[in-house]
């Protein structure tokens, strides 16, 4: 694997690059017809603490024919969508995998920014209840906000915009003409449901984890695609950060209950045989004691494809 100048990345069948990073201008009619993933956030958990290493909460964008589809909306997903180099008013499609904070915050805030910022067309949100229950009252929160931007600054009534589907079960949730997208069910509880999503275009398959342990269901969505972003946790600093957080044991007993680690995470992916596996939603991903090097030995054990460490902005 090469590291260039420009700070891609570039493996057999693979380009991955720092978003953030200058890139060469591309064609027209590649950039429409590739298909991109860009984690905008890599740092699993809702708290956020100053440290040396700067992740935001999770969230991920796939870029299918020039259109994002956003994958959880975690604190700081609006901005980072912008640093990506994405027009918000292209908004058109948002996931949301599970109801905790750390994915769900800022799904309102991402759709108003993007409506203030010109959108008028809809945009579809897919994910489990209360979804809909969640956007209804969103809107009622900011009613004084809206009623005075319409006429104040001509903009559309945002509320027909925002259009919520829910479901509670597995299989193919959308369908266009550019990407299928079929949801499993995984394990994360307390949270019920919650979903893994395989996002299938006709250049490249992308399963998004969720917040998850090990899963079977997982294993057989993921099966044979290009590109697995599954979560992972360090094990080793879990009780550093139960010391740091508080509620130590209480919170230790969540997190293995409710997380993978990063040796089942390697596990996954060869039961898979994915191309690709991209760690992300890291916890603890704010300890920079823990180098890549770390991450990627337990996953190694078990998986003997391409691992990247998630940071912020990296584009897949």
């Amino acid at each position: 694997m090469h590291v260039d100048r420009r700070g891609f990345l570039n493996a057999a069948g693979c380009s991955i690059a720092a978003a953030a990073w200058p890139r060469p201008a591309r064609a027209a009619d590649d950039a429409a017809s590739r298909t991109r993933l860009i984690l905008l956030g890599t740092k699993g958990g809702p708290s956020r603490t100053p440290t040396a290493i700067d992740r935001h909460l999770p969230s991920q964008v796939l870029v299918v024919r020039g259109v994002p589809y956003v994958v959880d909306c975690g604190l700081g997903v609006t901005d980072q969508v912008v640093r990506a180099g994405i027009a918000l008013r292209s908004l058109r499609h948002v996931f949301i995998t599970h109801h905790h904070s750390d994915h769900d915050l800022e799904y309102g805030n991402l759709f108003y920014t993007a409506w203030a910022t010109g959108l008028t067309t809809a945009v579809d949100s897919w994910g489990p209840p209360p979804l809909a229950e969640m956007t209804r009252q969103f809107f009622a929160l900011n009613a004084l906000d809206i009623d005075i931007r319409i006429p104040d600054e001509g903009r559309p009534d945002p509320r027909p915009l925002l259009r919520p589907h829910e479901f509670t079960a597995g299989g193919v949730v959308m369908r266009n003409d550019d990407v299928k997208v079929t949801a499993a069910l995984v394990q994360h509880p307390p949270v019920v449901p919650a979903f893994a999503y395989r996002f299938d275009a006709a250049d490249r398959s992308i399963v998004i984890s969720g917040d998850t342990a090990y899963s079977e269901s997982l294993i057989a969505l993921a099966k044979g695609a290009d590109v697995l972003v599954h979560e992972a946790m360090y094990l080793p600093a879990i009780e550093q950060l139960a010391q740091r957080i508080g509620n130590g044991a209480r919170l230790i007993e969540h997190l293995k209950a409710a997380h993978t680690t990063t040796e089942d995470v390697g596990r996954v992916a060869a039961a898979a045989g994915v191309k690709l596996l991209v760690l992300s939603h890291l916890v603890p991903g704010d300890d920079p004691s823990i180098t890549d090097e770390m991450w990627s030995a337990g996953p190694r054990q078990h998986y003997n494809g391409r691992i990247v460490v998630g940071r912020d902005l990296l584009e897949i």
